[in-house]
């Protein structure tokens, strides 16, 4: 049997990381996991996240038994592997040279946009919490590795042309794209985190990509949030210059 194609999909929180799982799970050549460090985050940090201790019994808390879990047989022998991570549970001294093995892609999404939406669900904020300096880490050592930039994706780029934004991705990763990532039926998943309570009602009501949110004004954040944006925002437009499908792509890292 052949290895299965493995796609690492680094985000951040509040985009439209878990749609874009429910995208690749659609595909019945595809299997998917849903962010498998997050317990070994959680013990790390110890930081209170909501159902903190139902996360912490749902997944191993050992970073190398989750490497070897990702890297070992796919689950059901599928020929695709999607994989959903969190940049920020990728913390400083974790081993990260299992990704070499992986087509790595990266999700992203304005920080302010994700700081207005993160904060409802969490008070207190810090800029790790939203991953954006880490993802472009990530990046750059994935970028270093290639030779030229890895695959680039803008959550609202997908939302206003979901087969354009989708083709390209897999082009970008070594697939065909398959007319099924553009619909799912509603309801959660087996594959959902045991967190989806605290967080996923609006995906489990979804039945495919939603309409682009009208992002005309720039949200109203308190001055600590627009702090915390500002200084995110160097990063995020680091790789926001590759997006894929803009004349900017072409750029070298």
């Amino acid at each position: 049997m052949s290895p299965p194609v493995r796609i690492a999909m680094w985000s951040g929180p509040r985009n439209i990381s878990t749609a874009m799982m429910r995208s690749f799970e659609n595909r019945a050549d595809t299997a998917v996991v849903d962010e498998p460090f997050y317990a070994a985050y959680l013990a790390a940090t110890g930081l209170d996240h909501p159902m903190r201790d139902e996360v912490l019994a749902s997944q191993s808390t050992d970073w190398s038994q989750v490497i070897a879990d990702l890297t070992g047989q796919a689950p059901d022998g599928a020929a695709v592997f999607y994989q959903k991570h969190m940049t920020h549970h990728m913390l400083p001294g974790v081993d990260l040279s299992w990704t070499a093995q992986y087509r790595n892609a990266f999700l992203i999404r304005d920080p302010a946009r994700v700081l207005a939406s993160y904060s409802a669900k969490r008070g207190e904020v810090t800029l790790a919490d939203i991953g954006v300096e880490r993802q472009g880490e990530l990046f750059e050592r994935e970028a270093d590795r290639l030779g030229h930039a890895p695959p680039v994706i803008e959550g609202r780029d997908i939302l206003i042309d979901p087969p354009r934004a989708l083709t390209a991705l897999c082009a970008a990763l070594g697939i065909a794209f398959d007319p099924s990532m553009l619909a799912w039926p509603a309801g959660r998943r087996d594959t959902d985190g045991v967190w989806a309570p605290a967080w996923y009602d609006a995906v489990e009501r979804s039945t495919g990509f939603g309409p682009p949110p009208d992002e005309a004004a720039p949200p109203a954040l308190s001055d600590e949030l627009q702090r915390i944006a500002d200084a995110a925002r160097p990063s995020y437009e680091r790789l926001a210059a590759f997006r894929i499908g803009l004349s900017s792509g072409s750029a070298q890292p």
